[in-house]
């Protein structure tokens, strides 16, 4: 039986892949830290891993003593899904995201643990705002102005988490003969996802806030998508040392994730806003600095400012479905039903 680590285990997109492991027939471990919740991941045949991922050595020690626990052969595969997505400081981006990628990589290298390989969950985040200048006028058949992301554009994060993220693409990619694959979804959403779910309660308190008066092009991508890559990249073998773009495969307006909100909620009355970016400008860098100050993590906060503010989301995925075979299954519309349907039946709505 073949078998799996992954990091994050108790995140939103983690738990999901240990749970498709699992129906997969893997012998799944869950990575995770000795106080992170287990609430998603109750299935009896999930073996745990606690792992400080911020302490090479200890990190070091645990793998070790994990090895000895399965006969001294380590895991086939290990998807490395932990990461940071709020912090206090900007050094907690670095210290998880790209520190602790690299203290992975190197515990697994020293115990003589390396896997058959090595698929680290990015973002899209790490190319920023590239190709933002319009390069068509909208027609009726496509009314969509901006060139997608390529994979061969040049990566200029506008957020401290794409800085950290791309720090630790670009270690992966100064190892010799380590196995890895990079996936960088676009905006994952889905059933227990809390930023998006922020959304759905605005709409359904008859609000719904957006920013800029440029257009805006959006791109989105079901958790089970993401998950459904994760697995095809395991033996893709035109796959190692490369990165992916992960979406729908479809551009939508900066309405169509509120529309179906709205249409999923009953269509109740809502006052759509549309505010300048320098007002969203204030509100976030106020907003960090009062949490800051309480120590408490925020959503708005002047990373949330820059990705609100970025115009083009646009992504290229046919690498993925040519290298991955990556199809993705789960179109907005779909997707925003079975996430409201979630929320619904277990009492977040």
């Amino acid at each position: 039986m073949m078998r799996i680590l992954v990091t994050g285990a108790s995140g939103f997109i983690g738990s999901y892949i240990c749970q498709e492991g699992l129906d997969k027939g893997y012998e799944v471990w869950a990575g995770m830290r000795g106080t992170s919740s287990k609430g998603y991941l109750t299935d009896s045949r999930l073996n745990f891993a606690t792992l400080d991922l911020s302490n090479p050595e200890v990190l070091r020690q645990q793998l070790e003593e994990l090895k000895s626990r399965m006969d001294g052969r380590g895991w086939d595969y290990v998807v490395h899904a932990a990461g940071a997505t709020k912090s206090l400081k900007p050094e907690g981006f670095f210290r998880t995201n790209t520190q602790g990628t690299k203290n992975l990589v190197e515990a697994l290298i020293q115990a003589d643990m390396k896997p058959r390989r090595f698929v680290f969950v990015s973002s899209l985040s790490v190319f920023g705002a590239v190709r933002e200048q319009a390069v068509c006028r909208p027609t009726a058949d496509s009314p969509w102005v901006y060139a997608p992301i390529m994979d061969t554009d040049v990566p200029c994060p506008n957020t401290v988490y794409g800085q950290s993220k791309l720090q630790a693409e670009r270690y992966l990619a100064s190892l010799t003969d380590f196995p890895y694959v990079i996936l960088r979804p676009t905006g994952v959403y889905g059933p227990r996802e809390k930023d998006y779910f922020l959304m759905a309660k605005s709409i359904r308190k008859h609000v719904d806030f957006a920013v800029g008066y440029k257009p805006q092009e959006i791109t989105f991508v079901y958790v089970m998508d993401v998950v459904q890559a994760v697995f095809k990249a395991f033996d893709a073998p035109n796959a190692v040392g490369k990165g992916y773009f992960l979406s729908d495969g479809c551009v939508y307006n900066s309405r169509s994730f509120s529309d179906l909100l709205q249409k999923e909620l009953g269509n109740p009355w809502v006052l759509h806003i549309k505010a300048p970016l320098w007002f969203l400008h204030g509100v976030c860098a106020m907003n960090g600095m009062v949490m800051r100050w309480l120590g408490k993590l925020t959503t708005l906060n002047m990373d949330k400012y820059h990705i609100l503010r970025q115009r083009n989301w646009q992504c290229d995925i046919e690498p993925a479905r040519r290298d991955l075979g990556y199809k993705p299954e789960y179109p907005l519309e779909r997707g925003v039903h079975l996430a409201v349907e979630w929320y619904k039946g277990n009492g977040w709505l």
